[in-house]
């Protein structure tokens, strides 16, 4: 298949296109390059640079004739979302609906969207399916549940089929060494956790140890982000054979506190890094753990990869390179 990868030079990005390369696929990319590397995604990989905000510049990719359409290409960080919004509406909801109006002038290829967590909120009861209720408690969070809305409705209204995968936490690196750049700026507690063991952040604050879990940390369910990109193949293979729109959860079905990572990261990476308490940050829930059975039982996906020392060693073996 021809696939192009809307946000391909990113960190999720960048795998996916390994993902879909190492199965014979000819992957294409868009990528304004913001914040994705020029190095992480596979090579002689055809590129088309500029942004989701340019319709004429969408509607000639587009134009080019695709098997499917991988859409990543979001704004993330759920803490600046509360101090952003508007930055975040224009990128994840009006760039989406550039890309969903480009797409049905095109024929309408399948879509596999990049969906999050974040739709959740406070969890009502653990694990989260698929029908928990919907209350974001951050705006990155609403951004990703107005698009799947929007989806809903281009399926409806313009045929397109869409896979919306909602990712839990995405940690990680390339087993086979192929994405070597990490990421810029990053705002999710794998990576700043390494920064500050290979030196290049002063301290990691942990935000808030007084929630209402065993050590008063955060939970989260950390996905491999490899196995996260097997799951955009399984997911478009599965939009091409049934022709059928879904939405299914991608979680390791086990939590990690935040305060357990620190120690994790301390012992694999070998350093005492300095690590406070600090105030929570609004938005945060307390405690993330997904139940991937959907995922499983339609996609016939599982987390394989996604134990926390395989999600931290595959991280350190990027940063060490980089430690001061």
């Amino acid at each position: 298949m021809r696939i192009l990868i809307v946000g391909g030079a990113g960190y999720i990005g960048s795998h996916v296109c390994h993902a879909f390369v190492d199965r014979g696929d000819t992957v294409a990319i868009l990528d304004n390059f913001s914040t994705g590397s020029r190095v992480n995604y596979p090579v002689n990989t055809e590129v088309f640079e500029g942004d989701i905000m340019d319709n004429s510049f969408l509607e000639k990719a587009l134009s080019l004739g695709w098997d499917g359409v991988v859409h990543l290409a979001a704004f993330k960080a759920a803490g600046e979302s509360m101090t952003d919004p508007g930055k975040y509406a224009a990128n994840n909801i009006c760039g989406t609906i550039n890309l969903l109006n480009a797409m049905a002038d095109a024929n309408s290829p399948p879509l596999v969207f990049s969906s999050s967590a974040a739709i959740f909120g406070e969890p009502v009861r653990l694990p989260i399916d698929e029908d928990h209720p919907k209350e974001p408690e951050n705006f990155y969070g609403f951004t990703k549940l107005e698009i799947e809305n929007l989806l809903d409705w281009y399926d409806r209204l313009k045929g397109i089929k869409s896979a919306a995968l909602r990712y839990f936490n995405a940690a990680g690196y390339d087993g086979d060494g192929r994405v070597t750049e990490p990421e810029r700026d990053p705002q999710n507690l794998l990576p700043i956790l390494m920064e500050a063991a290979a030196g290049i952040r002063d301290e990691v604050i942990i935000y808030g140890n007084d929630y209402d879990t065993p050590d008063g940390t955060c939970i989260r369910d950390y996905v491999h982000v490899s196995d996260l990109a097997d799951a955009h193949v399984l997911a478009m293979d599965y939009l091409c054979r049934e022709n059928h729109s879904l939405k299914v959860n991608l979680g390791s079905e086990s939590g990690i506190s935040v305060a357990r990572m620190v120690r994790e990261a301390i012992h694999i990476s070998g350093v005492e890094f300095p690590n406070r308490v600090g105030p929570r940050r609004p938005g945060d829930p307390a405690n993330l753990v997904a139940t991937s059975a959907l995922a499983k039982n339609l996609l016939g996906w599982e987390a394989i990869r996604s134990d926390a020392e395989s999600l931290l060693a595959s991280t350190w073996d990027i940063y060490r390179n980089l430690k001061n």
